[in-house]
């Protein structure tokens, strides 16, 4: 069953691509596993050690960056929301990442781990919509944060 708001129940990696302009190295999401609507969703991304970021972060003992589980959270709502104006028929040109509020980081994130960015709206307004971000990895939350995003419409 389709979502009656987006028409979507998931996005691959190639609607991810149509919805988002980032590319590798800074798409940070590899799918998105249950949407509904513009309300929550469920992006996964899928830690492996061959990322540039583990040649530094760290060698000895490598770490998936704090900051790209927030960027993913944020990569996670904005493809939920451009999806959701698609299926209004409108076509956003820009998708900007405005706000990170409350962010904790709980638990460190290694190659191999999935991690799950379970994203619930807390409020929108106009163009403007504001996401609780959790990321999670085997159900154990890892990092948490608000964020929240402008969408400019053509």
């Amino acid at each position: 069953m389709n979502d009656a708001t987006t028409g979507l129940e998931a996005a691959d990696i190639v609607q991810i691509l149509s919805y988002l302009p980032h590319r590798y190295p800074f798409l940070l999401i590899d799918r998105i596993i249950e949407i509904k609507g513009d309300e929550s969703c469920i992006g996964i991304k899928n830690v492996t050690y061959n990322e540039p970021q583990f040649m530094g972060h760290f060698p000895s003992r490598p770490l998936f960056p704090g900051v790209f589980m927030i960027e993913g959270m944020a990569q996670t709502a904005g493809a939920m929301c451009v999806a959701s104006k698609l299926a209004q028929k409108a076509r956003p040109k820009e998708v900007y990442f405005m706000t990170i509020d409350k962010a904790k980081f709980r638990k460190p994130v290694v190659p191999g781990d999935t991690v799950e960015y379970h994203m619930t709206k807390l409020a929108n307004r106009r163009n403007m919509w504001w996401y609780r971000g959790e990321a999670k990895v085997n159900g154990a939350l890892v990092c948490e944060a608000e964020v929240s995003a402008m969408l400019v419409v053509e």
